[in-house]
Parts: structure tokens; C-alpha cells; sequence
């Protein structure tokens, strides 16, 4: 099966064509990474690709409880911890870098305030350790100079993951409404200057934070995530602007060089409704790069036919949590234990690391 085949991406070869998704598992004590979250990764070091939970690039970007930072020293040399454990095991892996911007309670954040596109409040609540379930906040709208700041932190997180903690590379997190996505979608952006409006101005703060991305360690260690048509988070999705801000995106990141384009596919484990349009593979159409996608893949069945249809790695998630061996299960078709969501995001290894 081509599914189990190595693959060239960027400068580095991938053992197999199974991608591990980002998911969030709220382990990091004080946002730091430890060496809990070493022995997780490591052990599912079988995927082709490991991609991280989310990560903040700076301290007012953490939304939820217990997500890892990357922007102190002490939270650098906890992802070395765990890049060195996934290169142990003949893994390869790449930080997602997510700014939650309104996804976010004051509670859950250690410094600063909450910022968006725009301020417009998410509707819902959210868990804080400190006091429960709490409302989100209402988000200031980002001067220019915080669109800057934040810019200057999405650089100066990946130059420190790969010069520092030796991670494979950093993917960007544009999708399932987290701050990138927030400046994208109309309902979240209603901004009148240079970074809202059009859907080439929405874009704007997505290619500007990947150029500078770019700048400091080189467009072959890049990666980005994107959801059209998500609703998680409250995104609208179906608009005017779909497949011409999606086209556009991937023609300039074409141009930059990048290394992949992500699409999480949220009809699965989100409920959004189907596309409207077949996004993917207009996306594809207009990027030079690899294409990762996926959703509902349980079996190596369904993962072959993802790349049968032309793309070029298939990512997995939720199968990831419960079967930390799951690309050797999928090789021998054996059956896959069920994820235990009561754990799925308390602290320590129950429901973590203590998976066969």
C-alpha cells in the first residue's frame, strides 16, 4: 500500500504516509511541556509525521487550560524534550502554532489580554481550572502594532523551535476559528483598514505572519492549516468569498514555497455540513506543495483512497489518542480501541499515556 510507503517533505523523509493531526490533550502543567508529554509523543513516534497539539506563540494566546507555550525558555527546552524522544524513535515532527485570540478566558490566560480580528465576543463558555466554566471574553480588536507583536511572536516561536528544540518544523494554525482563521472569515473580521474587508485584505495577517514565519527558518519548514467551510468556534461557513480567499491563499503560498497546506475536514468529528464545492482539490489545483488531508480515517482502506485520489499524506486524529501503535494496527488490520473522553483533556497519564 502506497499509505505505507516513505515520502520526500521538504528536506526530510517521512517513514510513511500517516500523518498524526494536531489535537489538544491539556497536559501541559503551567503551559510547559514535560517529559509526560515526551513519553506520549513518543510512543506514537510510528506516524509518518507527528503535528503537535496547538501551541501558543505568545503568553495572550493561550485560550484553554493547560495548552503548551512556546515562548519561554523553560517552555523551548520542554519541546526539545519531546522532539528529542519522537527523533529517538525514528519519528519526524513539526510544532502547530496556534493563537486562540477570542477561543479564550481571562482565567486560562497567564499574561496580557484577549485580542482578535475583530471585537467580537464568542459566544459559549469555556473551562478555566481556577473557576469552571467561564464566558469568553469580549476580545480587543488588534491595534497595528499588536498585529505586529503577534506576527514578530509567530517568528520568534519557530526560530527557537528549530534552532533550539530541534523540532522538524512549525505549522501554522489557520483553521477551526483560532486567531489566523479569525481575520479569514467575515464573521469574525469586520475590520475596515488594510487587514479586513476583501477577501485579499482578510488574507493579509495569514501571509504576512507566514512570510516573517518563512524569514527566520525557511520556507521548507513551514506548514499551514486551513477549514473552509468549518463552523467550529462559530466561523461562518459558507460565504461570497470561499473559493476565491481559498485560491488566493494557495497561489501565494505557492509562490512562498511553503511546504505543505493542511485541510482539516470538520464533518466528521465537528458536524459541519458538506462542502458546497470540492475546496480540497481547487486548493490543490493551485498549490505547488504537498497536500495533506483526512477525516473519519480508521482504516488503512480509507487512508489509500485519499491518496489514490491524488493527495499526498492522510491525517489521522482522534484513532491517534487511544492507539498510541495505531500506523502498525492499521498495517495489520487489527481493531482499534475507542478514545475515553471523560480523560480526553484532565491532567495526567489516565486516558494519555497508560493507552495499548
Amino acid at each position: 500500500m502506497k499509505l505505507f510507503e516513505s515520502i520526500s517533505l521538504g528536506e526530510i523523509i517521512l517513514k510513511n504516509r500517516i500523518v498524526m493531526a494536531p489535537m489538544t490533550r491539556s497536559r501541559a502543567i503551567n503551559n510547559i511541556p514535560n517529559d509526560l508529554m515526551a513519553e506520549y509523543y513518543g510512543q506514537r513516534a510510528g506516524a509518518g509525521l507527528i503535528i503537535t497539539e496547538g501551541t501558543s506563540p505568545t503568553a495572550n494566546g493561550i485560550g484553554y487550560a493547560r495548552i503548551p507555550g512556546a515562548y519561554t525558555p523553560e517552555q523551548i527546552v520542554g519541546w526539545k524534550l519531546i522532539a528529542d524522544k519522537v527523533h529517538e524513535n525514528n519519528g519526524k515532527v513539526f510544532v502547530q502554532l496556534m493563537h486562540c485570540g477570542r477561543v479564550s478566558a481571562k482565567e486560562n490566560i497567564p499574561m496580557g489580554e484577549t485580542i482578535s480580528a475583530s471585537a467580537i465576543q464568542l459566544e459559549g463558555e469555556m473551562y478555566t481550572d481556577s473557576s469552571g466554566m467561564q464566558a469568553h471574553d469580549v476580545p480587543k480588536e488588534m491595534s497595528k502594532t499588536e498585529i505586529i507583536e503577534t506576527q514578530n511572536g509567530y517568528a520568534a516561536a519557530a526560530k527557537e523551535l528549530i534552532e533550539t528544540s530541534k523540532v522538524d518544523g512549525v505549522e501554522l494554525h489557520a483553521a477551526n476559528g483560532y486567531l489566523l482563521d479569525q481575520f479569514l472569515n467575515p464573521k469574525s473580521n469586520v475590520r475596515t483598514d488594510e487587514y479586513g474587508g476583501d477577501y485579499k485584505k482578510r488574507a493579509r495577517f495569514v501571509l504576512e505572519t507566514v512570510k516573517k514565519t518563512i524569514d527566520v527558518i525557511g520556507a521548507n519548514k513551514v506548514g499551514i492549516r486551513f477549514s473552509p467551510y468549518g463552523v467550529f468556534n462559530d466561523m461562518q461557513g459558507e460565504h461570497d468569498e470561499v473559493e476565491l480567499i481559498y485560491t488566493y491563499l494557495a497561489q501565494e503560498l505557492s509562490k512562498m514555497n511553503i511546504s505543505y497546506i493542511h485541510i482539516a475536514d470538520q464533518r466528521a468529528a465537528m458536524g459541519a455540513p458538506d462542502f458546497s464545492t470540492d475546496i480540497k482539490k481547487t486548493i490543490q489545483n493551485n498549490f505547488n506543495g504537498i497536500m495533506i488531508v483526512g477525516g473519519d480515517v480508521d482504516s488503512a482502506e480509507k487512508g489509500e483512497t485519499l491518496l489514490t485520489e491524488g493527495y499526498d499524506l492522510v491525517y489521522v486524529g482522534r484513532p491517534f489518542i487511544s492507539n498510541p501503535t495505531l500506523v502498525s494496527k492499521l498495517k495489520e488490520e487489527i481493531d482499534l480501541v475507542q478514545v475515553d473522553f471523560e480523560t480526553a483533556y484532565t491532567p495526567g497519564e489516565k486516558g494519555y499515556t497508560d493507552y495499548k
